[in-house]
C-alpha cells in the first residue's frame, strides 16, 4: 500500500540544539499514527515540517507526494489541520467559521452549503450552528476546530494534541469522531501525551523523547517488547519474600512487571499495601527513559 507520508532522516536545529533527531516515518493511507512523548519531545516540531510550516535542517520529507513547503493548492486541500492552539475567529459564529474556511479553501458556494450542515451534525454543534465561539466550551471550540479541518473533505488529518485541556467528557467526545473518521478511511497523524488516548486511537505509535524515536509499533508489540503483562506497583518498603522482577523506582513504591501474578501475591505479606493493573505505553515510556510520560 502507498505511503500518504514519508520522512528520512529528518532534523531540525534551532540556534545549535537539536530538537529533532533523524526520525523516520512512513504512513500508510487509513492509518492512525500518533506521535507519542513528554512536552519539549520534538513531535510539535515534527509536524511543523510535516506541514510545511518550518523547513527541515536535514531530511526529505512528501506528503500527498508533494513537498510540504512547495506544495501545490490542490494538494494542500486534501489535508485537514488541526492545530494545538484554538485560532477559531471568536466574533463569528459557529456557523460562520465553517463558512469562511470553505471559501478560503475555494469550494463553490453550494458545496459550503452541504458541507457545513453535515459537519455540524457531525461534530454535534448544530445546536449551536448560530452561537459566537467566545461563548462556546474549550469541548465544542475543539470540535469546531476539528470540524473547520474537515470543510475540504481531506483524506489526510493532521492533529496537534486534539484534546490537551479538555475534561475526560469532552475527551471521549473528541475520540469517537476521530474514530468515526477512521472508519470512513481518513488517514490521521496526531501528537499526544495521554498514553490512554494513543492506545485507543492509534494503530502504530512512535515513540519520542529528546527529538528523537525510542522505538515504534502498535501499543500491543510495545508493551509486549519493554514490559511484563502485569503491573504491581507496591509501597516501600518492599516486602523480601518478592520473587526477582523487572522493576522502576518510583520513589515512595516500586513498579513490578511479572508476566504472572499470582506466585507474586502469594509471596506477599498481608500488611503489604500495592495496586494491581495492566501493563500500559506509560510503563514503556518508563522503562526506556527512566522516567514517566508526563513528568515534566
Amino acid at each position: 500500500m502507498a505511503s500518504i507520508i514519508e520522512a528520512s532522516g529528518l532534523k531540525k536545529t534551532f540556534g545549535g540544539i537539536e530538537a529533532v533527531r533523524g526520525i523516520d516515518l512512513a504512513i500508510e493511507s487509513g492509518r492512525c499514527v500518533g506521535l507519542l512523548g513528554p512536552n519539549g519531545a520534538g513531535k510539535t516540531t515534527t509536524m511543523r515540517m510535516l506541514m510545511g510550516l518550518c523547513r527541515p535542517s536535514e531530511g526529505k520529507i512528501t506528503v500527498l507526494g508533494a513537498t510540504p513547503t512547495s506544495m501545490p493548492r490542490e494538494v494542500r486541500a486534501r489535508i485537514g489541520l488541526v492545530p494545538q492552539e484554538d485560532n477559531l475567529d471568536p466574533d463569528l459564529t459557529v456557523r460562520q467559521n465553517l463558512e469562511a474556511f470553505g471559501r478560503y479553501y475555494g469550494l463553490a458556494t453550494a458545496d459550503i452549503d452541504e458541507r457545513v450542515p453535515q459537519l455540524l451534525d457531525f461534530m454535534q454543534l448544530s445546536q449551536r450552528a448560530g452561537a459566537q465561539v467566545m461563548h462556546l466550551s474549550g469541548g465544542m471550540k475543539r470540535r469546531l476546530v476539528l470540524a473547520r479541518a474537515m470543510i475540504g473533505n481531506p483524506d489526510l488529518v493532521i492533529l496537534d494534541e486534539p484534546t490537551t485541556g479538555l475534561d475526560p467528557q469532552a475527551r471521549v467526545m473528541i475520540w469517537r469522531q476521530l474514530l468515526a473518521l477512521k472508519r470512513q478511511g481518513k488517514t490521521l497523524l496526531l501528537t499526544t501525551h495521554y498514553m490512554d488516548e494513543a492506545e485507543r486511537l492509534c494503530d502504530m505509535i512512535l515513540m519520542i523523547d529528546n527529538g528523537a524515536v525510542l522505538d515504534s509499533g502498535t501499543p500491543r508489540d510495545l508493551i509486549g517488547r519493554h514490559v511484563k503483562a502485569h503491573v504491581l506497583e507496591i509501597d516501600k518498603p518492599l516486602p523480601r519474600e518478592l520473587p526477582l522482577a523487572q522493576t522502576e523506582d518510583l520513589g515512595d513504591s516500586v513498579l513490578l512487571f511479572v508476566d504472572e501474578v499470582q506466585s507474586v501475591l502469594e509471596a506477599m505479606p498481608p500488611e503489604t499495601v500495592f495496586n494491581h493493573r495492566p501493563a500500559n505505553l506509560e510503563d514503556v515510556f518508563l522503562r526506556l527513559t527512566g522516567r514517566q510520560l508526563r513528568e515534566r
